[in-house]
């Protein structure tokens, strides 16, 4: 079953299959040509979560404890 992901991770998604199709999608390090259809999902989420459009990035911090960490409440 597919999984359903906000409109912006979608699209961030979409454009690196389209890139990995085109060849010009490259690994983050290496640099090497990506030809796999799950590393190109993965750098797609992986960006739209750098950008916090999908849900993953402020669950850690605005969690049900969230609140007080920002405040300073917290024990950091």
């Amino acid at each position: 079953m597919a999984r359903k992901y906000s409109s912006k991770a979608s699209a961030k998604v979409g454009r690196a299959m389209k890139e990995r199709k085109r060849g010009t999608l490259k690994s983050g390090r290496s640099g090497r040509k990506v030809k796999s259809r799950k590393q190109a999902i993965a750098i797609g989420l992986s960006e739209a979560r750098r950008m916090r459009a999908k849900p993953g990035y402020d669950d850690i911090v605005s969690g049900p404890s969230g609140f007080w960490f920002r405040e300073g409440i917290g024990a950091c």
